[in-house]
């Protein structure tokens, strides 16, 4: 794995899963990783836990449930008051929800999680990405986000919700949102790029699935990565000189892939920027 003594790195999600692998390792290469979580108790543990695993004692936390727009832009602040630049992002944070549920925001769940909190945090925090430039934007997108299509009259999925329906688009937001800030990126030196990590047996959506989660997940482990075998590649496009200067593309196991047809949308990529700026303003920062 490539040195990444002198850089710091951003994580979120990262008390369990995919994110606290991909910490775990960054840290294991000498970066300075500040996590981010949603339980206070439970982000100091893995604090103390990557430090102790990783011998490095540059690992801190900043918490936030970033299904909330205004704890987004908390975090944001937090972070650019507390640091003075960011070299890697990693947005990782996401889940699954068997029901539909709103948040006290008014933004159906999975949308203001899995994309919003995306876009607000990136956004947010672009001055301090361009000061560590080179620097980069890794997204944990999805395979699923193929099937997907994003209804721009119905982006909270009111009609017809599925938790696989909302979430494949929120996926589909991932890859977007992640080419068109590429493109919004040329020429500063800040790349961003999106992940599916493979199919991993996490608790991000059995706990939020209920008993259908419970029957799923041991009928599928058979067939699912270990967090550590998907943490692979977004670790590897947050700290490879292989990837270096790539930008506005999507990879699985290394490799890069084909998108949605949708993804390749100029205007739709820019009409979902506008949406989601939209929306992210009318909280208030």
């Amino acid at each position: 794995m490539a040195d990444m003594k002198g850089k710091r790195c951003l994580v979120t999600g990262a008390t369990q899963g995919i994110g606290r692998v991909a910490a775990l390792e960054l840290a294991k290469a000498g970066a300075s990783v500040v996590i981010v979580g949603r339980d206070p108790a439970r982000t100091q543990e893995t604090v103390q836990a990557l430090r102790q695993q990783s011998g490095n004692p540059e690992v801190e936390a900043i918490v936030g449930d970033l299904a909330l727009l205004e704890e987004v832009r908390r975090v944001a602040r937090e972070y650019s008051s507390r640091y003075s630049r960011l070299d890697v992002l990693l947005n990782n944070a996401g889940a699954l929800f068997g029901q539909r549920q709103l948040t006290s925001e008014g933004y159906e769940r999975t949308f203001a999680l899995n994309h919003l909190a995306y876009f607000a945090l990136t956004r947010d925090l672009l001055e301090l990405l361009g000061r560590g430039a080179p620097s980069r934007v890794v997204n944990l997108a999805s395979a699923v986000h193929s099937m997907a299509r994003i209804d721009f009259d119905d982006l909270m999925t009111e009609r017809s919700y599925t938790g696989m329906r909302a979430y494949s688009r929120s996926k589909l937001a991932n890859v977007m949102f992640t080419l068109e800030l590429a493109r919004r990126l040329q020429g500063r030196n800040v790349t961003a790029t999106c992940v599916h990590p493979g199919m991993v047996l996490t608790n991000f959506g059995q706990g939020n699935l209920g008993l259908m989660g419970k029957l799923i997940g041991p009928l599928l482990r058979p067939f699912t990565l270990r967090p550590e075998q998907g943490a692979d590649t977004p670790v590897w496009l947050a700290s490879s000189p292989e990837v270096e200067g790539v930008t506005g593309k999507y990879f699985i196991r290394r490799k890069e892939r084909k998108v949605n047809r949708q993804a390749l949308d100029a205007a739709a990529r820019e009409r979902l920027w506008d949406v989601s700026e939209q929306l992210v303003n009318r909280v208030a920062p």
